[in-house]
């Protein structure tokens, strides 16, 4: 027969009530009886019947997690499973599972999140993005619906939303400098998808540097393109072409800089001897390119669990504010960027 919760308490001699506060990690309870207790579940192979529970507590013991439109193309990007790993260590901790989303257009993903917030299957939710004309935040701040925003809130004030992010526009800004202070003054910008907020934030950057450097602005130096490898190997061929081409290159993302490094070797042009070009996330395939990427390590599975963090507090505390928490970032500096000789400086 299998074990119930009054034979953990009784071999752990605690009353059947503690039981239920240390399975839902009730701060209430000591960490030393909250370990003996465990053990004691272990050793009886005691599972909790987190349905029941739920039915008893209204909590799901859930939490939602919604991506960018199609989740196949999102999980070909590393970023999101690697925050999604964040996430998933903090849920573990709090003894929570996850609910991801699948849907293939805004319409679809806006309607899975009405059936998690309307049908209770969840009981907060982390956005994995931030965009402009997005209709998803509002609903959500209608219902007042506990979630977390990865990401900044776009023309809202930082005070109404919970969200966690790092200083997309501080980071270009740092790389767009780094490459001046090595000597280049013909900087291009390939940025992801122009509806995002990170896009626009590493746009704001990009602008900040060169005008704080004396450098013009080049409209035809900024290029877009929502798609991953494929959109980076578009936006160079577009940026080669020009009369007079870059001699740097900022790039919104890792997996769109391995696109252009592969075009590049297929154009015959050397990096960096010829185009130093910098990144960011910092993710594995960042290292193990042809040259190793410089990139910006914006720790990406801190994002995760400092959402996850945010989201248990207002879960346990609905009382609480929004709150808005910086995850800090770091230049990486391998070989895909060189300085400039005085005699390539003044050819510029």
């Amino acid at each position: 027969m299998a074990a119930t919760i009054k034979d953990v308490a009784k071999r752990a001699n605690v009353s059947p009530s503690t039981v239920s506060r240390v399975i839902s990690n009730s701060s209430r309870i000591s960490q030393a009886t909250k370990d003996r207790v465990r053990k004691i579940m272990k050793e009886l192979g005691y599972h909790p019947n987190y349905n029941a529970r739920s039915l008893a507590n209204q909590h799901t013991k859930t939490i939602g997690i919604i991506m960018p439109r199609s989740a196949k193309v999102a999980f070909q990007n590393p970023f999101f499973p690697e925050v999604i790993r964040g996430i998933s260590m903090k849920a573990r901790q709090e003894g929570y599972g996850l609910y991801l989303s699948t849907g293939q257009t805004e319409e679809e993903i806006y309607e899975e999140v009405m059936h998690m917030v309307e049908g209770s299957r969840v009981d907060g939710i982390i956005l994995l993005y931030s965009k402009m004309n997005d209709t998803i935040m509002p609903y959500l701040m209608e219902k007042e619906f506990p979630f977390v925003l990865i990401g900044r809130p776009y023309d809202m004030p930082p005070g109404q939303v919970t969200h966690v992010d790092n200083d997309n526009v501080k980071a270009a800004k740092m790389v767009t400098e780094y490459l001046t202070l090595l000597g280049h003054t013909q900087i291009a910008f390939i940025g992801g998808d122009s509806e995002y907020v990170v896009t626009v934030d590493h746009l704001d950057g990009y602008k900040a540097a060169l005008e704080r450097s004396g450098l013009p602005v080049y409209d035809e130096y900024i290029v877009y393109n929502d798609e991953l490898e494929e959109g980076g190997q578009e936006a160079i061929i577009e940026l080669m072409s020009l009369t007079d081409p870059p001699s740097a290159l900022v790039v919104a993302d890792d997996i769109m800089t391995f696109g252009v490094l592969r075009m590049l070797y297929e154009m015959d042009v050397k990096v960096p001897d010829q185009l130093s070009v910098v990144s960011f996330n910092n993710v594995m395939i960042s290292e193990l390119s042809s040259p190793p990427m410089t990139t910006v390590d914006i720790h990406i599975v801190d994002l995760g669990s400092k959402a996850a963090q945010l989201l248990f507090d207002k879960i346990k505390q609905p009382e609480l504010g929004p709150q808005r928490l910086l995850v800090p970032h770091k230049l990486i500096k391998r070989q895909s960027c060189r300085k400039l000789a005085a005699k390539e400086i003044q050819s510029q």
